[in-house]
């Protein structure tokens, strides 16, 4: 793989809590992957965490990444508070559990062999990666609750 692997990720939920979808698009030269699933009943956050992660797992040799996400609570979590947490026992500043702290773990070890520059982008804004992605985590949100099936 010559260059920079380019990830978009998104997350998406119906309800939140509520059926939700993730999806990835990765790219290194003229290649593309999509990626993209869902779960009953989630929050939007874990949903954006779980797109990084798959994603992340499914390069099979570590990588130089350029990676895309529309989530601040992912970019400022993996780059910053996740030290915090870390040295508090995953407790929040406050005392407090830290919510999804296993997927926060999963991020962590995904991102290992990685060099990996993290890049936030406003979400629905015409990006052309996020909204591949973003349409990626509806068809995750989709395959758990068809658009024709009532709630």
């Amino acid at each position: 793989m010559s260059g920079p692997v380019t990830i978009y990720t998104d997350g998406a939920c119906k309800g939140n809590p509520g059926p939700g979808g993730w999806g990835a698009l990765l790219a290194w030269g003229a290649r593309e992957k999509e990626l993209f699933g869902g779960e009953a009943q989630t929050t939007n956050n874990r949903m954006e965490l779980t797109a990084v992660i798959r994603a992340l797992e499914s390069l099979k040799r570590p990588c130089e990444i350029e990676l895309y996400t529309d989530s601040q609570y992912v970019k400022q979590g993996i780059e910053r508070w996740i030290h915090g947490w870390k040295r508090n026992g995953w407790l929040t500043s406050a005392r407090k559990p830290v919510k999804n702290s296993e997927l926060w773990r999963e991020l962590e070890e995904a991102t290992a062999r990685h060099r990996i520059r993290w890049h936030w982008v406003k979400g629905h804004n015409d990006h052309p990666g996020n909204t591949r992605a973003d349409a990626l985590a509806n068809r995750g949100v989709e395959m758990i609750q068809p658009i024709n099936a009532s709630p």
